[in-house]
């Protein structure tokens, strides 16, 4: 049995696609954990590029068990639009992938929550993609969700929907002045989705079990990043679930001591999407330029991405609440043209000096980066496939991340292509 959890070790959109792309051609099986379609992971397979949303990246490789576990929010349509786009593009999607009916519905009224709940907090806003998550999440946890396994019997799900109806139309009516949802509507278009997923829903639990005593690879894949995780992220400025490897575990039904490896993606700079604190921003044209080189914007939401330098605080705290075992460094080649790279090292904040991350939203948004400079490469790394064949710069950035993180590299990304890859070691050895 070899089992890997991959998390993002920032605030997401560090590159896990391209990661968990490649390591699925290894793999028997691949989990998709937590979340919903609020995440983007995009892949380049030779010139084309996917953008999954819901559904594993291990789908882009034949033969391979792809799940939908428990611990992810499930939108109907935009599962079945996500998968007759991958059928349209000749991406076989039947015959291997699996749903759990354990997973919780999106409904109409958790989008429509989401949007208007946004914009009643003003100044206040987190950033939401306005996709219904929270809203599901939240009903889950008040034990009033409606689960995949309900939608599939006809008369518990209308009972449920009837039930959340009256409930989620009074807050839309009286607290957001926003118009309801009528029963027929939402039961008729839901009742339609359930005779189109039936054929993929399953305990998914049971199939993941028996492949771990089968002693099949496994690769458990998470949305977002550790710094937006409910529990352990920049709260309140986060998602709705577990993006850490813990939610491997609660996400897909198996217990800690399945877990052979945890392995945290990072860039080999920062960036974030939405409100909340991020103390190595970088402001004006510089942070522009960074965007634009890294082509920082959301494959869900196009929304630009805020942008700054590599966060050693921010990855150490990865590395402790992960328990991760290894590193995957995504988009160094976007480096390549900076005469020098700054790598916070440390915060200060009302004259006292942070060597680990605090947690307290208030000091991490006025906190102030504390930098080590060290001098950039100047040439193209674009397409490298040997860490030796990288530029001497190069090679010290990434040992000094090593050493300052205290977590080893197995991985980095020198291109958006499969093949634009180094393997430092291969993060599915047990060794």
């Amino acid at each position: 049995m070899s089992t890997l959890v991959v998390v993002g070790a920032q605030w997401g959109d560090e590159g896990k696609g391209k990661i968990v792309d490649i390591l699925s051609e290894e793999a028997d099986m691949i989990v998709r954990f937590a979340g919903g379609h609020n995440a983007g992971h995009t892949v380049m397979v030779d010139d084309e590029t996917f953008i999954l949303h819901l559904i594993p990246s291990g789908i882009l490789h034949k033969g391979k068990i792809c799940i939908i576990a428990n611990g992810v929010v499930f939108d109907p349509a935009a599962f079945l639009e996500e998968k007759e786009t991958l059928r349209k593009r000749g991406v076989e999607v039947s015959k291997n992938l699996w749903v759990s009916k354990n997973a919780h519905l999106i409904m109409p009224y958790h989008r429509a929550i989401d949007r208007e709940s946004e914009n009643l907090k003003g100044t206040r806003k987190i950033g939401t993609t306005g996709r219904g998550i929270g809203p599901s999440y939240a009903d889950k946890i008040s034990r009033i969700g409606i689960r995949i396994s309900d939608l599939l019997d006809k008369t518990i799900f209308g009972e449920k929907l009837k039930a959340n109806l009256t409930e989620m139309n009074f807050f839309l009516e009286h607290l957001y002045k926003a118009k309801g949802f009528e029963f027929n509507e939402v039961y008729q278009e839901y009742i339609q989705y359930a005779a189109q997923i039936s054929e993929h829903a399953t305990d998914t639990y049971l199939m993941i079990h028996q492949a771990i005593q089968a002693k099949k690879k496994i690769l458990f894949e998470g949305a977002q990043g550790t710094h937006l995780d409910i529990d352990h992220g920049t709260y309140p400025f986060v998602t709705s679930s577990t993006a850490t490897a813990g939610g491997a575990c609660t996400g897909a039904g198996v217990g800690p001591t399945s877990i052979n490896k945890v392995m945290g993606v990072a860039k080999a700079y920062s960036t974030r999407v939405g409100s909340g604190p991020f103390p190595t921003e970088i402001q004006g044209p510089e942070g522009t330029n960074l965007r634009d080189l890294g082509k920082e914007f959301g494959s869900t939401t196009g929304r630009a991405r805020r942008c700054g330098w590599f966060d050693v605080l921010n990855i150490k705290y990865a590395v402790m609440v992960n328990g991760l075992s290894s590193l995957a460094i995504t988009k160094l080649d976007v480096l390549d043209t900076f005469e020098s790279i700054p790598v916070c090292t440390a915060y200060k904040h009302r004259g006292k000096i942070y060597k680990e991350m605090p947690t307290e939203s208030a000091i991490l948004s006025e906190a102030e980066p504390v930098y080590e400079i060290l001098p950039g490469w100047k040439q193209s790394t674009v397409g490298v496939t040997d860490f030796n064949k990288l530029p001497r710069q190069a090679q010290t950035y990434l040992k000094k991340i090593e050493e300052w993180c205290q977590c080893k590299i197995d991985m980095i990304s020198t291109g958006s292509k499969r093949n634009e890859t180094i393997f430092v070691k291969n993060p599915f050895s047990l060794t």
